[in-house]
């Protein structure tokens, strides 16, 4: 059997489950607009007022969001050393540290700047 077969399979696999999800969410789903269905939403609060045709919303929601992706990316490099640090010796350990350093920095600066306060 040719090896790639699997992987073929799977690729099919995601096909028809991402073009099935598309064709039920078309045929099962509501077909009805109203204006507060097709009015922009973004984090669940209110446009800035007096913004007028441009729909401004707070920045505050992407930021929090990117800070989330920046230390679930963190993570993902962490834990592949912290499986095999001890075979990667002195070497392994500077290179995380450079990288914790790296990180841990702007974290700090968005601490201190106040990013990671809800309240206004």
């Amino acid at each position: 059997m040719n090896p790639y077969v699997p992987l073929l399979v799977m690729i099919a696999a995601a096909g028809v489950v991402a073009v099935g999800g598309l064709v039920a969410s078309a045929i099962l789903g509501p077909h009805k607009y109203n204006r507060v269905k097709v009015l922009n939403y973004e984090c669940g609060l209110e446009a800035t007022p007096n913004a007028g045709d441009a729909g401004r919303f707070p920045i505050k929601y992407f930021l929090t969001a990117m800070t989330f992706i920046i230390f679930d990316i963190e993570v993902v490099f962490l834990y592949p050393w912290a499986v095999s640090h001890d075979r990667l010796g002195i070497p392994g350990l500077l290179a995380i540290a450079t990288f914790l350093f790296l990180v841990t920095v702007p974290f700090i600066y968005e601490w201190r700047r106040g990013g990671l306060e809800w309240s206004e």
